[in-house]
This record gives C-alpha cells, structure tokens and sequence, in this order.
C-alpha cells in the first residue's frame, strides 16, 4: 500500500494491525522513521514472502524492494503521485490496482486502458460522516478560547494548522496562556522522525487534547475524536489544501 507520507504510514499500519489482529496476516511498514537496520529487516521479509502487507511511502518504489508474489497494489491520496509512482506500481502486481480517493484522472485511464490491469476507484463515503460546518474569522484570541474550551469540555480534540515552523511554538505558548487546562503537543516536519512519531501517537491514542502542528496532518486518516480544525492564516492556503485539511 503506497501512501504520501510518513505520519499516514504510521497510521494505516496501527490501524491495519488492529483490524486484521485475529487473522494469520503480517503487517509491516516503511517509511523515515524506521532506522537503516530496521528497514533492512523489513526489506528482507518481503522479500522472502514473510510479510502479506507492506505500507509504505515512496520508499517501498525503490529499486532495492523485491516482492516474492506481489498480487495487489493500492495507492492512497492518488492524487498526491506522479505518473512515474503509479506505473511503478502497477506495473509490479498482478491481479489488480486500486486507489483509494475520489476520481480516476485521464493519466491513470491511460495506464489501464490497454486492459492489462484492473482499476478500482473507492469513492463511497464512510458511513456515518456528517457536513462539515466552516467558519471564517478575523484571529481572534477569544474564539480560539471557546472553541478549543468548549470541544474538550465534550470530550473532543482540536487541530490547529500552524503552517510556520519559525514561531509555531510562539502559537502553541499562547494556546497554553489562552487555555492552561488543556494538554498540548506540536507536530511539524523537521522534528525528529521518532520525537513527531511520539506527539502524533499520543494525540491519536487521546493522551493530547489539542495538536499544534504545519500541514503534515493534511495527509492522514481521520481520528474520530478530533472534531474541530482552526487553520491559522488561511488566506496563504490554496482552495485543495483547505479543503484537504478541513477533510481531518
């Protein structure tokens, strides 16, 4: 399973585990926060068949990565690959090709159009999801108060996109002025694989009540909990970020 990034990996895989844990599947991932050694191990099983499902990031393209009996490729956030990553891809599996977002572009039509392959595009909604209800203000401290107050006081968790790394922490101290009650974590690119690993496990699990973090987050799986989204400066996003984000 191909995906964009890092975090979304790290994500598909815990919730890959969970799902199939009463099942007789190995589950294993590849992506910049598993070290050289780590990865070498995980290369190894592939490529004895000792892993069923692989998740991974453009790493697992590399020309170092065999697979004994490749049968199904899946790429999600397909719209965030190149045409190269996709014919890569496909060209490795057998039995079929899927990826997981909400068109099939002409590009793609055109790697299978010969019908060497299948093509399977998942488009149908989760179930149970709800509109999203969008608000657009001046910065404002006492907004940014009541809505962070008044989600965790109903149990919920909060993003805030912050998309500066320079003063992030600024934002994150004036979260902890506005709001001394709630547990606070901050997430951006160019921490430590294993340090953003850590923040973005222990606000998944619900240890962190609101995640100050850059548009890394744009690219994930949803965390049920999280319910509310402020997104700092706006006006510096194109439309397909916004609405990217506001997706969490």
């Amino acid at each position: 399973m191909l995906v964009p990034t890092t975090i979304l990996a790290l994500q598909h895989f815990k919730t890959f585990s969970e799902r199939l844990k009463d099942f007789p599947v190995t589950i294993d991932y590849l992506n910049r926060f598993k070290s050289a050694a780590q990865q070498s191990v995980t290369i190894d099983k592939l490529k004895s068949g000792k892993v069923d499902i692989v998740i991974g990031t453009h790493r697992i393209l590399s020309k170092d990565i065999k697979f004994q009996d490749l049968g199904l490729p899946v790429i999600d956030e397909e719209q965030k690959f190149g045409v190269a990553a996709k014919k890569t891809e496909s060209s490795s599996g057998k039995c079929g090709y899927t990826h997981l977002n909400s068109y099939a572009d002409s590009e793609n039509i055109a790697i299978f159009i010969d019908g060497a392959r299948d093509l399977s595009v998942i488009n149908t909604p989760p179930p149970n999801r709800y509109p999203v209800t969008t608000e657009v203000h001046t910065f404002s401290e006492k907004l940014i108060k009541e809505a962070i107050q008044f989600e965790v006081a109903r149990g919920g968790q909060v993003f805030f996109i912050h998309n500066r790394v320079q003063d992030i922490h600024d934002i994150s101290a004036l979260i902890r002025k506005l709001c001394p009650d709630v547990k606070i974590g901050v997430g951006h690119g160019q921490m430590e694989g294993e340090q953003l690993e850590n923040v973005l496990l222990h606000f998944i699990e619900g240890e962190l009540d609101v995640l100050v973090a850059t548009t890394i987050i744009e690219s994930g799986i949803d965390i049920s909990n999280a319910n509310t989204i402020i997104i700092n400066q706006a006006h510096h996003f194109g439309l397909s970020d916004l609405h990217q984000m506001r997706g969490r």
